[in-house]
Parts: structure tokens; C-alpha cells; sequence
């Protein structure tokens, strides 16, 4: 299969072909066009079973390899948004202690952060729009548990993972605030 390359002169009339090859290295003198052409392929072009069979099994073994790895990175996300939360709650609880001298009970609850609490000791200057706008759902769509005084600090909030219950590996493993405090 061989490349040509023809010089056409464009005349007055009509674009006048002149069939001389040149070398692709030679120039066009001005006035012309270079036109490349390719021979037609034959009857026996294109690919065969095997070779569109290696190109599904190379494309099979790539997608074993990329998906699995891609599938893990929302969970590693939603790991991350709990400890985000968690660091967030943590914060607004510390905040609470300096106004208010103590943590909300485990009764009053993470909700003594949104509004001034009814039960146990009720702070006396407490902020109108309290310390956070809302108490954030972890990123499974559950509760976080609170504790004060907690087992493992002054408070302990734990995030059971996608399984919303105590215990579990990968996916399902807690996440605990005294944990990467």
C-alpha cells in the first residue's frame, strides 16, 4: 500500500491534471496544489474475530481493574463527611461548654445545640439562633449517637456506618469521635 502524491496545475480554464509523482519531499511550485491520494483498500480490509475479541478482553480486563476502585471512592466520601460532622458537632458542643460551664446531658441530647433545652439544666444566656442550624444526619441517613459524659472523653459521638449498627468492618465500621481526635 503505497502513497502517491500528484501535482495539479490550475490553469484559465479548467484545473488541468498533470499525472507526474513527486517525492513528498519535493515543493509545489506556486500556482499548484499538492493532492495526496490513497490507493483503495481491497476487498480484504478490515479486522478479524480474533482481533476484535482480543480488543473485548483487553477492555474487559481494564474495566475489572478501574470499576472496583471507582465503586470505593463514595464510601471513602461518606467516611470522610462523618468525620467532617463529627469534627463539626464536636466543636459546637466545646463552644456550648465555654457559654454554658457543662455539656448538654445525654438526655438533652445533640438537639441542645439547635434550641435551648427543656430538660436538666437549662442554660440561662442561651444564643437565639443556638450553636448550629440544624443536627446533620450522617451521610447514611442516620442519627449520630451523643453520650455525656462519655466513656472515652467529656462526650463520645459515634457514627455506626452504612449498617447503622454497633460493630462492623469496612463499609459498616464506626465511626467514633475519640478515635482521630
Amino acid at each position: 500500500m503505497g502513497i502517491c502524491i500528484r501535482k495539479t496545475s490550475l490553469g484559465n480554464k479548467r484545473a488541468n491534471m498533470e499525472h507526474e509523482s513527486l517525492r513528498a519531499d519535493e515543493l509545489a511550485p506556486s500556482g499548484s496544489i499538492l493532492r495526496l491520494s490513497l490507493p483503495s483498500l481491497g476487498s480484504n480490509s478490515g479486522f478479524t474475530l480474533i482481533e476484535i475479541m482480543v480488543v473485548i478482553i483487553i477492555l474487559g480486563i481494564l474495566v475489572g481493574l478501574i470499576v472496583p476502585r471507582l465503586m470505593e471512592e463514595p464510601e471513602k466520601a461518606r467516611v470522610v463527611k462523618a468525620r467532617m460532622q463529627i469534627e463539626s458537632l464536636s466543636t459546637a458542643l466545646k463552644k456550648y461548654k465555654l457559654d454554658h460551664g457543662d455539656y448538654p446531658t445525654t438526655e438533652q441530647g445533640l438537639e441542645a445545640l439547635v434550641e435551648k433545652p427543656s430538660i436538666g439544666k437549662i442554660p440561662k444566656k442561651y444564643p437565639e439562633k443556638g450553636y448550629l442550624p440544624k443536627i446533620p444526619k450522617d451521610p447514611w441517613g442516620n442519627d449520630y449517637l451523643y453520650i455525656s459524659p462519655g466513656d472515652h472523653g467529656d462526650f463520645d459521638i459515634v457514627c455506626y456506618g452504612a449498617d447503622g449498627e454497633e460493630g462492623g468492618e469496612g463499609k459498616d465500621e464506626d465511626i467514633q469521635s475519640w478515635e482521630f481526635e
